[in-house]
């Protein structure tokens, strides 16, 4: 599955800073800072590209945790609404350290064939920039 995110600017992003906190330094030059919030609306497709099938959504929300870093605190619902799990949906939690190739993220529950399943989610970007957006490449091991 590939999450595809396109961005905070456009006409419709799909992701939007809700909270944004003062630069700490006027040497800080990341897009984003400590305790900045935002909600996710993302695609969830079966391929990488915009025209590929799609399978649902991701929302959730991330806070930015660390001081000087690119790491999340993720919250995230992968919800079908087309194919084989349309009307289920996965919960999914973790630390994600943007600057990581790899990404382990814990799966904590879910609804309808997945109710309660557990597991775990492995994350990489595919083709990702923090300002424009991108695609991240999602691999659910559900037991």
């Amino acid at each position: 599955m590939h999450d595809d995110f396109t961005g905070y600017t456009g006409t419709k992003p799909t992701a939007m800073r809700i909270i944004t906190m003062p630069k700490l330094s006027i040497n800080d030059t990341s897009p984003r800072t400590f305790g900045d919030v935002a909600v996710l609306n993302n695609l969830l497709t079966k391929g990488p590209s915009h025209e590929s099938e799609l399978i649902g959504r991701a929302q959730g929300f991330s806070v930015r945790v660390a001081d000087g870093g690119l790491v999340n605190a993720l919250s995230l619902h992968l919800v079908f609404e087309h194919g084989t799990f349309a009307g289920s949906s996965i919960f999914i939690q973790g630390r994600i350290p943007l600057n990581e190739p790899v990404r382990e993220s814990v799966l904590v529950g879910g609804t309808g064939q997945f109710r309660f399943a557990r597991g775990y989610l492995i994350s990489e970007n595919y083709d990702y920039n923090l300002v424009t957006g991108g695609v991240v490449e999602v691999n659910v091991y559900v037991m």
